[in-house]
């Protein structure tokens, strides 16, 4: 990762569950000062550990905040957070966009790079039904992509994460995912 952000380019990574967003962060931090990261998730990923391992997929972004790699990180479409991940947001100063709170269009308008990591679980199960950890009650793909458009800053780099295609029985999870990289890579090159 790093030798491709030394040569100036954008990457997006595809795949894997929210654990590889940490070490592709980690490179990104040390290259990019004052990085906002733009998580979109049901779930904010902000455990110390998950049954013993502070590197799940349930922990990335306690490791990012813990290691400086991001200034600032905003959270959109939590819609299941404990009393602990709630400490942990306050203690790293995550600004959390519940859905109850959605649509926020407004706080997309963030200056300077942005890194985004999309958890396909952050749509309702009903739009991606092809993941392991759904939680009803979630984005429409329309409003994840009303949120895409609205973010302002130059986008760094992207991951899109947590699809299963076991879980995929009609394919629209893939159709989605699909949307939304080629809505990324828009915002992208447009900027």
């Amino acid at each position: 990762m790093g030798e491709l952000l030394d040569q100036n380019l954008r990457p997006v990574c595809l795949g894997g569950d929210h654990s590889i967003t940490l070490p592709i962060v980690r490179a990104f931090g040390q290259r990019i000062p004052d990085l906002t990261i733009i998580h979109f998730d049901a779930h904010p990923d902000l455990y110390d550990e998950l049954e013993g391992n502070r590197h799940s997929h349930a922990c990335p972004f306690a490791r990012v905040m813990e290691s400086g790699a991001a200034k600032r990180l905003i959270q959109v479409g939590i819609r299941a957070m404990n009393t602990h991940q709630r400490e942990q947001a306050k203690k790293f100063g995550v600004e959390v966009i519940e859905m109850r709170h959605i649509p926020a269009l407004d706080r997309m308008k963030v200056e300077g790079p942005i890194y985004i990591s999309f958890d396909m679980d952050a749509l309702d199960p009903a739009f991606a039904p092809g993941i392991s950890h759904r939680e009803p009650g979630g984005l429409s793909t329309r409003e994840a992509i009303a949120h895409l458009h609205a973010i302002t800053g130059r986008i760094a780099g992207a991951d899109i994460v947590e699809f299963n295609p076991a879980q995929d029985h009609t394919q629209i999870t893939a159709a989605v995912a699909a949307k939304l990289l080629k809505e990324i890579l828009g915002k992208m090159i447009a900027n």
